[in-house]
């Protein structure tokens, strides 16, 4: 089963290993229900020499124990009723923050502090996930004095988590300096929404 993206999740059910076993061989029959994400992906289901592509929301590849596939749709409550206890065990979606920072710095401004308590609160509710650090900075300075910047703001959020007792194999920190602006500027502009970490917590 080869996928094209992994911004849709595949609800796998009943006997996984026959989609799996790609020779074609005969097995037990599985299903494949396409669930929507915020971006649009498609995902190949491949059994031997036969591929159908699955591209929209709630639609099902059903795959017989003679190695067939059938391509259907269903809807959100035909999901919800025939697999509640695999919807309950899919890992949350994942959440993203936007920090801000004084100029020149690493010091959070004063309401992005007080964000940082609910980055906590998310994160602790989900014990082992992944923490993503991602500095940012405006355009002010040279390319490699922001690019050093924008690792320091990172490392600073990532010691911020560390010292609120989260695990430091769960916290990467990560630079793009000004690479990635929020807000297209010039070069020399000053620009506080670009003075920026963003947190993904998964």
């Amino acid at each position: 089963m080869k996928h094209h993206s992994p911004v849709f999740r595949a609800l796998l059910t009943l006997a996984v290993l026959g989609l799996v076993a790609l020779a074609g061989c005969a097995g037990p029959a599985s299903r494949v229900v396409l669930l929507p994400q915020s971006k649009a992906s498609a995902i190949d289901i491949t059994v031997g020499n036969q591929t159908q592509v699955l591209d929209q929301a709630y639609q099902v590849a059903s795959v017989s124990a003679r190695g067939d596939i059938a391509v259907d749709t269903t809807t959100a409550d035909q999901v919800q009723a025939q697999f509640p206890q695999l919807l309950l065990r899919q890992p949350a979606p994942e959440q993203r923050y936007l920090l801000y920072f004084e100029p020149g710095g690493s010091k959070l401004t004063a309401e992005s502090e007080a964000q940082l308590t609910a980055v906590v609160a998310v994160a602790g509710t989900r014990p082992g996930g992944e923490i993503i650090v991602i500095g940012h900075t405006d355009r002010v300075g040279s390319l490699e004095a922001n690019d050093t910047l924008s690792r320091q703001r990172a490392a600073a959020i990532r010691e911020l988590l560390l010292a609120r007792g989260f695990a430091a194999e769960r916290v990467e920190a990560v630079g793009r300096g000004e690479r990635e602006p929020l807000v297209a500027t010039d070069d020399e502009v000053d620009e506080p929404r670009n003075r920026r970490a963003e947190i993904v917590v998964r």
